[in-house]
């Protein structure tokens, strides 16, 4: 393999641990290899940054393990004020590549294939971006949890024979939320409570709706159903 780069570190990331290697030395001349260990508790995570810099290495690589990867990622790419070039490599790519010397350790064989040139990143968008995706995953991830909510809450209605769905479309809107609040306090709703709870048009349908919510909730149903609300 031709070299391209002085100096590369390579480093083979555990759940616990990193193995890092820096190779340094002149284009087409024999490379030292230095390896050190370091924990992925965070000071140990920037000694492993200070000593990459202070090796004035300007390229690293290491696998996509699975999340273990992300803090180290985003503690070295502050190093060098941002001239740095990062790289999280596919497994498979490296292990695809001959050559690798049995008695040869993970990180410096990564460092190898740096330092020639042989690896391909991953595209890891800049940290605005990683950030807002974030938030979005977040936001997508409590949607989900509040329509599966609704849905455990239409489920304990429908079980309890209260058809509500059936007239109203959303029975989490301003009326159907006014009935299933009036359920929970007193267990049954009349005429005259649920003409005060519906709005706008669905007072059209009020024989309808009060003849799908025509029933009564034990004292064990309204307590679950005031817990589900709540939650």
């Amino acid at each position: 393999m031709k070299d391209l780069l002085e100096i590369s570190c390579g480093l083979d990331v555990h759940k616990e641990k990193i193995v890092a290697c820096i190779l340094t030395g002149p284009l087409g001349k024999p490379t030292r290899s230095e390896i050190r260990e370091f924990s992925t508790l965070i000071p140990d995570m920037i000694a492993l940054r200070n000593w990459i810099v202070s090796k004035n290495c300007h390229h690293v690589a290491m696998e996509s393990t699975g999340i273990y990867w992300m803090p180290i990622y985003e503690i070295l790419e502050d190093a060098f004020s941002g001239d740095i070039t990062l790289l999280v490599v596919n497994a498979r790519h490296m292990k695809n590549v001959p050559g690798k010397k049995t008695d040869m350790r993970d990180s410096e064989w990564i460092s190898t294939l740096l330092r020639a040139g042989l690896l391909n990143g991953s595209f890891i968008p800049e940290k605005r971006i990683r950030e807002f995706r974030d938030l979005n995953r977040y936001r997508k991830s409590v949607i989900r949890d509040i329509t599966s909510q609704k849905n455990r809450i239409e489920k304990f209605l429908q079980s309890s024979g209260f058809r509500l769905s059936s007239f109203i479309s959303d029975i989490f809107g301003a009326s159907g939320r006014n009935i299933i609040l009036h359920l929970v306090e007193h267990g049954q709703i009349d005429k005259t409570a649920l003409d005060s709870c519906l709005k706008t048009k669905t007072r059209n349908r009020i024989d309808e709706i009060l003849m799908s919510v025509n029933g009564t909730l034990s004292e064990h149903q309204k307590a679950f159903l005031r817990i589900l609300m709540t939650h």
